[in-house]
């Protein structure tokens, strides 16, 4: 599952609301359309009919435009999920690229005055700016037409959805009730029964482990830490029981003591942490281009076996793949997890290397460009249901699932699991058009049908979820939604205090010689964020999250 978004860049709600003001974007006119007289606003199909809109009557296109510089949406068609969403629903999508450079692409289209139809983008100050400047349409007075999103998602998190004006304009992606996720610690089997599959359950044990196999295999990475040196943040929980990465990392930055938000620069299980990344750059026992390397490259690394042990807040993405053509070549080789690493005399069951909450990942907006808002809104509604996960997850019936039971779970055929290159195949080929993904319903589907099979019949990443990751994954529903909006004052103290936080990081692992020398560079990070507003961003913060409390009945 594709999940732990990218970086977004923000922009201004005060020049976006005069743009949009300028160029009438919020009144119509993006690419949407539905066939007939009927389109838009009070004309629209399902109001002209008196109920509600249904998918396949009739052809419906609109644009989308995933607001990330990484995101190519993959042609829609092309695949056999979407090529039969397509002939079966009428529903063709029509990608809008960000071209590498979101904030540009974003920028562009707001001036000339043509939004997309739906905007895949980060919750939070994004979303806000549209929404204050009009561009966006309630979901409120569709959510008992069309149920999927109310049934799945629950009154509780829709609420926590919910925009200052109590309307809902965001539909989430990867929205659950129970634990998920993937964060952890992946492992080269070859190598690792190659060295006497030596215990990995402590910090000093994992440095020994990385400092053989430096000395046996020259050509492999010990520890991989993937982009921007993401496997850091995750190796934080290593240092303190119940601590999750999120709060040390670059989007929160930000450390619960109390009742109060505090620095991360004068936290000390960060501080340990970089003190032990420093120690292992320095020894060249991890990712030397860590900070520089495209992502590409650290999926090359893991699919051909050159990295002994990756650490990462979804490795079993590339170590699925990488498991499948590593083992299919030697039945010794291929990956294995490990419980999550701990610092001696921690408790190991109560480390948290990854974390979700119930609103997911990202969000879905629809603008006011579409000419039937409500017909888009139906088929994401469709496409969060059941048959909608089903077949963007397992593509049509008939190949790998054949009817479903009682509890609308897929019948798997044998294909499922005796085609599992096929499967993956089908399955990666859709991995960028689950915009809307139902975690409870697509994980209890792979769990139910995963419990009646044989250990060697298992799916490699469902055995690890189950087996690890799911039960290591630490619930931070209370912490959504603490970003400040970029034009704001704490939106611009934010700005700064992250390429404080940004420069500090990397000059802790990178550039210091010694532990006196990465503490000292904390040090300096932590009068330079104070000089330029932190406390008062910790403060603004701290509010939010006692919002959330209050939201959650905490």
């Amino acid at each position: 599952m594709m999940k732990n978004g990218k970086k977004v860049f923000g922009f201004g709600s005060a020049l976006l609301a005069l743009t949009l003001a300028m160029t009438g974007c919020t009144g119509g006119g993006g690419s949407s359309t539905v066939s007939g007289e009927a389109k838009g606003g009070e004309g629209s199909t399902a109001e002209a009919a008196g109920n509600a809109y249904v998918l396949g009557e009739q052809p419906l296109e609109f644009s989308f435009y995933g607001h990330y510089d990484w995101y190519t949406m993959p042609n829609w068609g092309e695949d056999k999920a979407s090529e039969w969403i397509k002939a079966n629903k009428k529903v063709n999508v029509v990608p809008i690229s960000s071209g590498g450079n979101a904030k540009q692409k974003l920028s562009t289209m707001i001036v000339s005055g043509e939004l997309p139809d739906v905007i895949w983008t980060e919750r939070g100050a994004d979303v806000e700016s549209l929404r204050k400047a009009g561009a966006l349409v309630p979901f409120d007075d569709y959510l008992d037409k069309y149920p999927n999103l109310k049934k799945w998602a629950g009154q509780e998190t829709i609420d926590m959805l919910r925009s200052e004006d109590g309307k809902l304009y965001q539909f989430p992606n990867w929205y659950t009730t129970q634990p998920n996720g993937n964060a952890g610690y992946l492992v080269n089997k070859k190598i690792y029964n190659d060295l006497g599959a030596p215990s990995l359950e402590t910090t000093d044990e994992l440095y020994d482990y990385l400092v053989q196999v430096k000395a046996k295999y020259p050509d492999v990475v010990p520890l991989e830490v993937g982009q921007s040196a993401g496997g850091v943040d995750i190796m934080t929980s290593a240092f303190a029981e119940n601590r999750p990465y999120q709060y040390s990392s670059l989007s929160m930055k930000a450390i619960p003591s109390g009742d109060a938000l505090t620095s991360v620069f004068t936290d000390e299980v960060f501080r340990e942490t970089l003190v032990y990344a420093n120690r292992l750059y320095r020894e060249k026992l991890i990712s030397q281009d860590a900070f520089t390397q495209p992502l590409e490259q650290v999926e090359q690394k893991i699919i051909t076996g050159k990295a002994a042990v990756y650490v990462a807040s979804s490795p079993t993405e590339f170590g699925a793949i990488g498991n499948s053509i590593l083992s299919e070549e030697d039945p010794e080789a291929g990956y294995i997890m490990v419980w999550p690493v701990h610092k001696e005399g921690l408790d190991k069951n109560k480390i948290f290397p990854g974390t979700y909450n119930q609103l997911g990942w990202n969000v879905s907006v629809i603008t006011k460009s579409a000419k039937d808002p409500e017909a888009v809104f139906a088929f994401l509604d469709w496409l969060t249901g059941p048959e909608g996960q089903r077949i963007s997850m397992w593509g049509p019936e008939g190949l790998y699932w054949d009817g479903v039971d009682e509890e609308e779970a897929p019948k798997f055929t044998d294909a499922f699991t005796s085609d599992t290159k096929g499967r993956d195949e089908l399955m990666n080929s859709t991995v960028n058009l689950q915009w809307v993904g139902n975690t409870v319903y697509v994980d209890n589907s792979k769990m139910k049908f995963e419990s009646t099979l044989p250990e060697d019949k298992k799916s490699w990443e469902t055995k690890w979820q189950s087996e690890i990751t799911w039960k290591t994954q630490y619930d931070t529903t209370e912490f959504v939604n603490l970003n400040p909006a970029g034009d704001t004052n704490e939106g611009i103290i934010e700005q700064s205090v992250g390429e404080i936080y940004e420069k500090a990081k990397a000059q802790a692992i990178l550039n210091a010689g010694s532990e006196e020398e990465v503490l000292a560079i904390l040090d300096q990070a932590e009068k330079d964020a104070q000089q330029v507003g932190y406390a008062q961003l910790l403060e603004y913060k701290t509010q939010k999250w006692k919002e959330n409390l209050e939201k959650l009945g905490r």
